[in-house]
């Protein structure tokens, strides 16, 4: 096979449109334009947004305020009451709070936040915690680990 032999498909390729070569082409009078207005003059163009002058959505809806930063990073949040139920001197891990229905998923790294007190000492493994958990922990005898998640 040569260069010059090779053809695309059949139907593959279509012909362009050629508007405003008689009415025996299907396409003349006015060129599948419709009659009259503004859409059918040459160098018709609508701006974006545009609504045919009815107050466009874009200024009809109040004003955005503020950004969301794409670099935010979600956590599943457990509250210091919620660790009073294990046992003191217990450890406790993502796993064991899975297991304890506190959590219902491990897909978001967990972090542990000061809701509440601390009742006996524990040793908390969490990808996260606020300062002032980590300081009612320790106040109560326990341990703050952070572990990566993963």
């Amino acid at each position: 096979m040569e260069q010059h032999e090779i053809s695309p498909p059949a139907g593959s390729r279509k012909d362009r449109k050629r508007v405003g070569r008689g009415d025996g082409s299907g396409h003349g009078t006015y060129s599948g334009r419709g009659c009259k207005g503004q859409k059918s003059r040459s160098g018709y163009r609508m701006r974006p947004g545009f609504e045919g002058g009815q107050l466009p959505i874009i200024k009809r809806l109040p004003r955005k305020r503020g950004f969301t930063s794409m670099f935010r990073k979600e956590y599943t949040i457990v509250k210091l009451d919620a660790l009073n139920m294990f046992e003191a001197n217990s450890e406790v891990t993502p796993e064991t709070l899975l297991n304890a229905g506190v959590v219902k998923s491990l897909k978001l790294p967990l972090k542990i936040l000061a809701d509440g007190d601390i009742k006996h000492p524990l040793t908390v493994r969490a990808d996260k915690f606020s300062a002032a958990a980590k300081t009612k922990l320790e106040a109560a005898g326990g341990k703050a680990v952070e572990v990566s998640h993963g």
